[in-house]
């Protein structure tokens, strides 16, 4: 969009603190002329709400320029450049050309960074280079709403900016607006697999068929209005490896600052409802969408090391082993390291002294969860010990297991149990032992009859007991209700993909 840049200095001087929760802001446009009389005050404000990184979108010559010298200026803003569908009726080779640049090296003229002619050696390192404050092409895409480009023309420039991504090997930030059909078969052509669609106004199929191909899903200010029951709709049931936020400033201002103009530190009100649809804490969305946005642009550090206790809403889970005796099909360490922004791979199995630490106070949870990458109940002795623990510091326990602990441990484990476990969640997983062992691959042979039987004996010593199943394909959830109903226990059925 069209914006000129002022040109005085800004100093890269803000101070932040990192402990708090922070958001990435994956599009704005900073550059336009909306934010010139008091640009820098606007940014700030988005460091003053918490606002960790700002992704300012180029999607024009003038845009892309204004994009990359705030990206220079400041650590903490990046730039992307490309041309807007709108635009593309202006889209020359000399256009291209300059996109080109932008994206393949620094964007800036040798003398910028005191480099003389003379010095050929760095000319080339510097020209070879491509600039890292540069992390994808776009405003790229198809608008048939407005269609201030012809829609051939669209297309055109639309491809020829995709194979640039893919050769430069940047994400694409793609807009799209009643262009359905064109917009997917466009990008499933170009065989790119990494960039977002802005601003999603589609449906839940389109959304689903661009998910397939590995692209997240961004959602903007409409989602606070209470009457945009397509995009909360999407913000709720977008699984959470695909969901991204941003402000598109200083468009789509949010309530309840809707009809001014919008800016980055506006995005907290876009979160906290993402978070309300949900159903999960302010910290849980932030957590999961910067995660995503530091995956997708390739910025800053992700986690190194795979937590041992983890915060979801007002629960506390504790991940004491990633092994386990299924090999589930839908298992989500299949796919990622991370549930619900938390890496949980682990280096190593945590002692109970870790642990104990990790936990602080366990009266501070609704909930104290054995639940993470594995089985709990293969470190009995640790979940009995530090249950024991929690109930002495007046916590409340719950264990969450696929139900093979007396197999694991040869013997029946439940009685151990009575008194320091308050709830228990049992993967039943599927109506019959054909069926279980087909989706779970379990490590014992006689697995399902075996966790029928450890359903039966923990209602003898555990006061709450649930099992739960994942809706897939040839699992009967009819016939799992009927069963946990004789069984005299709640059956919970979770969504494919949706974790914590």
């Amino acid at each position: 969009m069209n914006g000129k840049l002022k040109t005085k200095k800004i100093e890269n001087s803000f101070t932040h603190n990192a402990s708090r929760t922070t958001l990435i802001d994956t599009h704005c446009h900073l550059e336009m002329d909306a934010f010139d009389p008091d640009r820098e005050e606007v940014i700030r404000r988005a460091r003053d709400t918490g606002i960790e990184t700002i992704i300012t979108i180029g999607s024009d010559l003038e845009g892309n320029r204004g994009a990359i010298e705030l990206s220079a200026k400041y650590d903490f803003i990046y730039a992307t450049v490309g041309i807007h569908p709108h635009d593309a009726k202006d889209f020359t080779e000399d256009v291209f050309n300059q996109i080109k640049e932008w994206a393949k090296n620094f964007g800036f003229r040798n003398s910028d960074f005191g480099i003389q002619r003379e010095d050929s050696s760095l000319c080339t390192l510097y020209s070879s280079l491509r600039n890292p404050k540069v992390v994808a092409i776009g405003e790229i895409g198809l608008d048939y709403h407005y269609e201030n480009s012809p829609k051939e023309t669209q297309k055109e420039v639309f491809r020829k900016q995709l194979a640039l991504a893919k050769e430069v090997g940047l994400p694409v930030v793609i807009h799209s607006r009643d262009a359905k059909k064109d917009t997917l078969d466009i990008i499933k052509d170009s065989g790119i697999n990494n960039g977002l669609l802005h601003c999603f106004s589609g449906d839940m199929d389109m959304a689903e068929k661009a998910m397939a191909m590995g692209f997240y899903i961004s959602i903007a200010g409409p989602v606070t209005f209470k009457n945009a029951k397509k995009p909360r709709e999407i913000a709720r049931d977008i699984p959470d490896d695909y969901i991204l936020i941003e402000t598109d400033a200083p468009y789509l201002t949010p309530e309840p600052f809707r009809g001014k103009r919008n800016e980055p530190s506006f995005l907290i009100h876009i979160a906290r409802t993402v978070a309300e649809l949900r159903g999960i804490s302010f910290e849980d969305i932030a957590r999961i969408t910067t995660l995503n946005a530091k995956r997708l642009f390739q910025i800053n550090r992700l986690p190194e090391d795979g937590k041992m206790a983890y915060k979801i809403r007002n629960n506390l889970y504790l991940n004491i082993t990633n092994r386990c005796t299924n090999s589930c099909s839908f298992c989500v360490k299949l796919y990622t390291d991370f549930v619900k922004g938390h890496k949980l791979r682990l280096s190593h199995e945590p002692s109970e002294e870790e642990i104990k630490r990790a936990i602080g106070n366990p009266s501070e949870y609704k909930e104290v969860v054995f639940c993470g990458y594995g089985e709990p109940l293969m470190r009995f002795d640790l979940v009995k010990n530090i249950s024991r623990w929690i109930k002495e510091n007046k916590g409340f326990v719950r264990i969450n297991t696929n139900g093979h602990g007396n197999l694991i441990n040869s013997r029946n484990i439940l009685p151990e149990l009575h008194g320091i476990v308050d709830s228990i969640s049992i993967s039943l997983n599927a109506q019959d032992k054909e069926t279980y062992n087909r989706i779970c691959k379990p490590l014992f042979k006689n697995a399902f009859n075996e966790v029928i039987s450890f359903i039966k004996e923990s209602k003898k010593y555990i006061p709450n007991v649930e099992a739960t199943i994942v809706e897939l394909e040839g699992v009967d959830i009819e016939k799992c209700k009927r069963l946990t109903e004789e069984l005299g226990i709640k059956l919970r059925v979770r969504k494919l993909h949706v974790t914590g």
